[in-house]
């Protein structure tokens, strides 16, 4: 792919902020965030419904200006988020392209939704030195309690490596029962993260699940960023 030819299209956006990482391996870390706009699901539970219609984008930005945003905060870590930031086709695969030329960005975790085939964004990770060494992915694989499961893409599975996270959003016993099925069945690569829907799943319960199935591979993953600050804040 040739980055010239698509920098200057443009993608609808919600924000750029600094801020640290809320959770997964690198949670507690200061990270650029790139919220891109829509999504194509509907998850019950859903943080973010700003970020896709009937919401409009906040914002619409090149490629380049972008870039331009990011390099103002100094971190080495992004998180490429939406709405679902893959669901651009080859815009998406251009950004990507180009946050991970920028010289000091050093992590580039980009968080899907499980519904968008990863197969194309593998490729452009490697063919390109830079985003193979950079970029890896946040797969969100949505269970019963979303009502979105059942447009989950299991063969995407085989595209995650060790350096990749598989998160499972906890809101029932069903939900646990149905992600440690899941796990047995297709799980290859990557570490695998159980976050609790706090209004239904209890982090202390999610524990109790976990420690009496002996999920030794299993790492619980609670969101820093709703114990900060408050849970319906924006841009932090």
């Amino acid at each position: 792919m040739n980055l010239l030819e698509y920098e200057e299209i443009k993608l609808p956006m919600v924000e750029i902020f600094e801020t640290v990482e809320g959770e997964g391996t690198r949670a507690g870390f200061s990270t650029t965030f790139v919220r891109v706009y829509n999504c194509n699901l509907r998850c019950t539970w859903c943080d973010t419904p700003y970020s896709y219609a009937p919401a409009k984008p906040e914002f619409w930005a090149t490629i380049s200006e972008i870039v331009s945003e990011v390099k103002k905060y100094p971190h080495q870590h992004i998180c490429l988020t939406g709405g679902e930031p893959l669901m651009h086709g080859k815009k998406s695969l251009a950004l990507i392209q180009a946050l991970a030329e920028i010289d000091y960005i050093q992590d580039i975790h980009i968080e899907t939704n499980g519904a968008i085939h990863l197969g194309l964004f593998q490729e452009l990770r490697e063919m390109h030195p830079l985003v193979q060494n950079k970029v890896r992915f946040v797969l969100d694989h949505k269970l019963p309690a979303s009502g979105e499961h059942d447009k989950m893409v299991l063969e995407n599975f085989q595209y995650l490596t060790e350096q990749d996270e598989i998160k499972f959003v906890i809101g029932s016993e069903e939900d646990f029962d149905y992600a440690v099925d899941i796990l047995n069945k297709w799980h290859q690569n990557g570490l695998p993260l159980f976050s609790p829907v706090w209004e239904t799943m209890p982090p202390a319960k999610l524990v109790s699940l976990m420690l009496e199935h002996q999920l030794t591979h299993v790492k619980l993953n609670l969101q820093l960023h709703k114990v900060i600050w408050d849970p319906e804040a924006r841009g932090v």
